[in-house]
């Protein structure tokens, strides 16, 4: 049996960090609304008739081979898919390929999203029908290993369900609530949003510890500064389900401008005169995708101002990244 996954990634809207354990704890609980696009991480899984696992990866033309699971290493490159492999524990060798769709370092969470299409990939090769809430909680802890730094729980949610969401985080655990599920409204709400490539690559882990670092030791602004996001993502949250949006508008630039103080390195020139184009070929807000400093960026437009705003992209150096909103999650299918 050979197994096919596909995942979206995703574009995050507000409340981004708030996914991050212990950080909404601190702040009695958050909300991360997201979209999740298709941009795909793909998974293919093919068992063997040896014990031996060979892993490739076609975005970064890497491999890595291993005479049995036990024998994997997790110190190299493909480390988290060698990581995930390990955990998961085929009983037979495996041939697992990967790839992903957006560029590396995109700020779309396509580790995450990898990471859940093969975890969905490995339990229906063993047969065990986990839970796919386990996915996530695995998933988590399983990349926090592969990178040493703690890691949020959004990119794993939306690669999981798909749609537009905004998801809860507190002592409980996680919940979801999707936020816009017509499909008109879906069109009209993806026709608005720009998405570019900065062309400067960002390591989200990085920054995320430093805006979780500045709030625990209380730097200037910095709790203020998370609050305000907080308070925001819920006002997005109320927004959205309104479908309201040139109130959403406004909360994503005002959510950007937030986020630039929790941290050095959120922005940079070249993503700031990149803001500036934009706003002034007709953009209403733009924003980093995930923590920051590059990757990619999103950007709402005035109705009839989208090519207009992508032209004035490109020519400072953005690329513009075609897409639409994901409307399924996570697929498995056996060929």
């Amino acid at each position: 049996m050979i197994v096919e996954a596909t995942t979206p990634t995703r574009i995050d809207l507000s409340g981004g960090t708030l996914d991050l354990y212990p950080l909404y704890l601190f702040l009695d609980g958050g909300v991360t609304n997201n979209a999740a696009i298709d941009l795909l991480s793909k998974v293919r899984i093919e068992p063997r008739d040896d014990r031996q696992v060979h892993l490739r990866s076609v975005d970064t033309d890497a491999e890595l081979v291993a005479p049995s699971i036990e024998e994997l290493p997790v110190d190299r490159e493909l480390s988290l898919v060698a990581r995930v492999v390990r955990f998961y524990r085929p009983k037979t060798g495996v041939n697992v390929i990967t790839d992903n769709t957006p560029p590396h370092g995109s700020g779309l969470g396509a580790s995450s999203s990898l990471l859940i299409a093969l975890s969905g990939a490995l339990d229906r090769i063993n047969g065990t029908n986990m839970d796919p809430y386990l996915f996530v909680e695995y998933g988590a802890n399983v990349e926090a290993q592969a990178i040493a730094i703690p890691t949020g729980k959004q990119d794993y949610l939306a690669a999981l369900y798909g749609g537009v969401n905004a998801f809860r985080f507190d002592v409980k655990g996680w919940g979801r609530e999707p936020l816009i599920v017509e499909e008109d409204k879906l069109r009209a709400f993806e026709e608005r949003i720009v998405l570019t490539f900065t062309g400067e690559t960002h390591f989200s882990g990085t920054n995320n510890w430093n805006m979780m670092k500045r709030f625990i030791d209380d730097q200037p602004g910095s709790r203020e500064s998370m609050r305000t996001i907080q308070r925001m993502a819920g006002e997005m949250r109320e927004a959205l389900l309104a479908f309201d949006v040139e109130r959403f508008a406004e909360l994503l630039d005002r959510e950007w401008e937030s986020r630039k103080r929790l941290a050095e390195g959120v922005t940079t020139p070249a993503i700031d005169r990149m803001v500036e184009a934009a706003k002034e070929a007709g953009a209403l807000a733009s924003k980093i995708c995930g923590a920051g400093g590059g990757g990619c960026m999103i950007t709402f437009v005035e109705e009839g101002k989208r090519e207009a705003v992508e032209t004035a992209l490109e020519s400072v150096g953005a690329q513009v990244m075609p897409f639409r909103i994901a409307r399924e999650g996570l697929t498995i299918k056996e060929v």
